[in-house]
């Protein structure tokens, strides 16, 4: 830990860790020179056996075969946007447009037709590369609808077809010249109102916060890391992929998230580090608990995305032998901005978010003054330094309401800071909902659900849950006619959403709380709901 004795809820940026001045690439250039032989990425199957395995000098080639052919279709600067589970094809498409020194996007496969044409649109993506399919998804089929009304999307490619990924559009050209600064990937999330913006992150962001990331968790070269993590979250395709690539990790890239398959992953290639949201583990002990495995080679874990409830890390304590890491950022910090210390007391490590990661300045700030609020008092937790993403993409207003003319980035998150540093989470300015790590935004579903003729009025509100950590609860007041049924609720949401977006619980009301100006008052919601008063649930 850093000893510090604060004054005020300000911690400084410390600089005791190295900061380098290095893109993706070349990341992925000086592995390669310091180890050729060693086993970088493993490929792990649906179910949970091992594919194929590349060392740093083989992902380097391929790599750069498919950086030279991107540089025949695309120009430096455009952006192209991959929509894939966890497949390996995905990292050597990160490492290749990052040495072509294009912009990549991240997009979740599980996205609708809408969801997708939104961020092709938005991103002004030049090209698409997906799988045909994932969960039921049908991708290629959703990507070809979308595409014929997206002029500006010039190439779709098949990431499971070799001979279309690596093919070449015209003459050779070189690699051009991309510097630590350069934007590298646009990840979509969103702020109070629920539209994505993109956040624009840069290289030397990613590649140094990865990095610091692991090495405070104490990861060391030669351990084995377990993959779980979605790709297209920075959890995934920058501290997983990046954070093993630079401390000299074999990764373990799982293409889908299975507690049981997980377990006997860990079983039989002894995997020593853990990265998963709460959700995740929680579903590993359950497997755990119902068919007992070796667990014995796990040297450490580490959680974030959601609050990790101290029950949790009690629970991978007597399981597992060692401490949970708790680790807290957002997408727009490229997204590590605190983490618990190996060697933290108990306490903390169960009760705390840590302290601020290096080089990264942290405080607590009046949301109404934005000024520094006195150690122990509730405020915004802002955050400054290399990290912080260049802006939204394309959205220059949203981008001033996030970061300040002094440069600090507004979290939206409350919390408190104590005179040693160690910050502890209160709540939320924004209504965003993190369920099992995944963020869901309130405004997208009410205005999905909208469309369907019976609802005449809706909310969305989150409310706690053990498993999920937060799941969400829609209170729709019905338009005149038979009420909607549950399964009609579903079924429409999922028409235009994500699976994972769909509320948990629907409760018809005949009225809602309003303010005096007439909006929805959700808090009071919340407080009913968590007190009972909504015993009928659909």
């Amino acid at each position: 830990m850093y000893r510090v004795t604060l004054t005020e809820s300000h911690f400084p940026a410390q600089t005791n860790e190295t900061l380098t001045e290095t893109t993706v690439g070349e990341a992925l250039i000086q592995a390669a020179r310091r180890a050729p032989d060693a086993t970088m990425l493993c490929e792990a199957l649906a179910d949970g056996h091992i594919g194929r395995r590349w060392t740093n000098a083989q992902l380097l080639h391929d790599s750069e075969r498919l950086a030279r052919a991107l540089a025949t279709r695309f120009a430096p600067g455009e952006r192209i946007a991959v929509w894939a589970p966890n497949i390996p094809q995905w990292v050597i498409v990160e490492f290749a447009a990052a040495l072509a020194g294009l912009t990549l996007v991240t997009v979740n496969p599980g996205y609708q037709a809408k969801e997708l044409d939104f961020v092709l649109r938005q991103s002004r993506s030049s090209g698409l590369f997906l799988t045909r399919d994932f969960r039921g998804n049908p991708m290629a089929e959703i990507a070809a609808k979308v595409c014929a009304e997206l002029p500006a999307i010039r190439h779709i490619v098949d990431l499971e077809d070799a001979d279309a990924l690596y093919a070449a559009d015209g003459p050779a050209r070189a690699l051009p010249k991309v510097s630590p600064g350069d934007p590298v990937q646009i990840q979509y999330t969103s702020g109070t109102t629920g539209f994505p913006k993109g956040a624009v992150l840069t290289h030397r962001g990613i590649v140094n916060n990865s990095r610091l990331c692991l090495a405070r968790l104490g990861v060391r070269e030669g351990d084995s890391f377990l993959g779980m993590m979605p790709m297209f979250h920075t959890s995934g395709c920058a501290v997983s992929v990046l954070g093993a690539l630079q401390t000299g990790c074999t990764l373990y890239l799982a293409k889908q998230f299975d507690g049981e398959t997980m377990n006997a992953l860990i079983e039989r290639e002894r995997i020593d580090m853990l990265l998963g949201v709460p959700t995740m583990l929680i579903a590993m002990l359950e497997a755990l608990a119902r068919n007992p495995r070796d667990m014995s080679s796990i040297r450490g874990s580490f959680s974030g995305g959601a609050m990790v409830p101290p029950e949790l890390a009690r629970r991978i304590f007597d399981t597992y032998g060692v401490i949970c890491g708790i680790v807290y950022g957002q997408t727009e910090a490229s997204p590590l901005l605190s983490q618990t210390f190996p060697d933290d007391p108990y306490e903390d490590q169960t009760t705390t978010i840590g302290q601020a990661s290096a080089h990264t300045e942290l405080s607590i700030r009046d949301p109404a003054t934005n000024q520094v609020v006195p150690i122990g008092v509730q405020g915004e937790i802002c955050a400054r330094g290399y990290c912080v993403m260049l802006g939204y993409n394309d959205d220059p207003d949203a981008t001033a309401k996030a970061i300040d003319p002094d440069g600090w980035l507004h979290t939206g998150d409350l919390g408190t800071m104590d005179a040693r540093g160690y910050l502890r989470i209160t709540g939320r300015v924004k209504e965003m909902i993190i369920r099992g790590g995944e963020n869901l935004f309130p405004a997208e579903i009410e205005n999905q659900m909208l469309e369907h003729p019976a609802i005449a009025d809706i909310a969305v509100v989150g409310v706690p849950d053990e498993k999920w950590g937060e799941i969400a609860v829609c209170f729709f007041r019905a338009a005149p006619g038979p009420a909607p049924s549950r399964a009609e609720l579903v079924a429409h949401c999922r028409q235009g959403l994500a699976a994972q977006k769909t509320p948990t619980h629907w409760i018809q009301v005949s009225a809602f709380p309003l303010t005096g100006s007439g909006k929805i008052q959700k808090f009071v919601l919340r407080e009913k709901y968590l007190a009972g008063e909504f015993p009928n649930r659909l």
